[in-house]
C-alpha cells in the first residue's frame, strides 16, 4: 500500500509522520511505501532541525530527507493520502477531485474526526516533541484498527 502524507512545506510535520510510519512499519511487517510532500514548498529543502532532532530521540534518522511539491503523478500513485489539516485536503480535493475517497486528514483517518495536526514550524523543540506524540498516537491508532491495509480501508 502507498501511503502519502501531506503538510504546507514538507519540512516538518509530512516527514515526521514518513518517518515513524516507516520505522512502524518495519517492525511490525507491513508492506507500506511511505512518501510525504508539501502543498506550498521548494524541492529539495532540508526537515528542519528541530524535527531531525525529535525523530533521532526516537531512533529514527530523517537528516536526508529532501521536501517534495505536490504533483499529479504522486497523489495518483498513492493508495491513501493524509494531510495534516482540513485546509491541506481542502487544496488538495479542489485541485485534484480524482482524489475523493483516499484523501483524509490524519485525526479523521484515525479518530473520525476533523481536527489539525499542530503545525510547529518555527516553535521550540517542544512543539515539535508535541506535535511528533500527536502524530505517532494517531499512526498507532491506525495501526491497531488495521487502517493500512487495503482489505481494511476507511469507507
Amino acid at each position: 500500500m502507498n501511503i502519502l502524507f501531506v503538510c504546507t512545506g514538507n519540512t516538518c510535520r509530512s516527514p515526521m509522520a514518513q518517518g515513524l510510519l516507516d520505522d512502524m512499519a518495519k517492525k511490525k511487517g507491513l508492506n507500506l511505501e511511505v512518501k510525504s510532500a508539501g502543498i506550498f514548498t521548494l524541492d529539495g529543502q532540508r526537515a528542519s532541525e528541530e524535527a531531525v532532532e525529535v525523530l533521532k530521540e526516537e531512533g529514527i534518522d530523517i537528516s536526508n530527507h529532501k521536501a517534495n511539491i505536490i504533483y499529479e503523478d504522486l497523489v495518483e500513485d498513492a493508495d491513501l493520502i493524509l494531510t495534516m489539516t482540513k485546509s491541506h485536503k481542502e487544496t488538495l480535493l479542489s485541485k485534484y477531485d480524482f482524489l475523493k475517497g483516499k484523501v483524509f486528514t490524519l485525526k479523521e483517518y484515525a479518530y473520525g474526526i476533523e481536527e489539525d495536526v499542530l503545525d510547529p514550524f518555527g516553535k521550540s523543540v517542544d512543539v515539535y516533541r508535541k506535535t511528533k506524540e500527536d502524530i505517532k498516537k494517531a499512526l498507532e491508532e491506525i495501526i491497531k484498527k488495521g487502517g493500512f491495509t487495503n482489505e481494511n480501508r476507511h469507507k
